[in-house]
């Protein structure tokens, strides 16, 4: 996978409340959450997110609730991949069941900038600025977690696999 896009860059211990407020969990409908998206840490993030951007964050992100609806509120928005320097757990397990390649990387946060253009290269296992200046090695992800993303997310994955038997 390789794609573009515009850098957001958080800080440290950035939780699914900040993701996505709990009052706007009355309604979960991806796009409802989607409008609501990181409007804790930055309410204009949402209406100015475009397909393929990329969220790069410190240490810590997703802490707090296991709120599925977090990763779900980022996917829907158009934040291709998120580069965290660590990530909660139980994040980091929701965003590869949802589909969404997370990656740690604190390289990457010290490299980049909020607004930068960058360019991921998974398979190289990379990011570059899209002008060339800078660059940040991303973290492996795991054999079986990668097999759950290349399908889609985890429930895409069962049903390959019930398929294939």
């Amino acid at each position: 996978m390789t794609s573009e896009g515009r850098v957001w860059k958080f800080g440290d211990d950035v939780n699914t409340d900040l993701i996505i407020p709990g009052k706007y969990l009355d309604n979960y409908d991806p796009s409802h959450l989607a409008a609501h998206a990181m409007e804790g840490a930055n309410t204009e993030f949402a209406r100015t997110v475009n397909e393929g951007d990329i969220l790069i964050a410190g240490r810590s992100f997703g802490c707090g609730s296991s709120r599925e609806q977090a990763v779900t509120a980022l996917v829907n928005c158009g934040i291709k991949t998120i580069i965290a320097s660590s990530f909660a757990r139980i994040f980091y397990r929701n965003a590869i069941n949802l589909g969404m390649p997370v990656y740690e990387s604190s390289e990457a946060y010290e490299a980049f900038n909020d607004g930068d253009l960058a360019w991921i290269d998974a398979e190289g296992g990379y990011l570059r600025s899209a002008d060339g200046t800078k660059q940040a090695s991303l973290g492996d992800i795991p054999r079986h977690l990668k097999e759950i993303l290349d399908s889609g997310g985890l429930l895409s994955h069962i049903q390959r696999k019930m398929g294939q038997q």
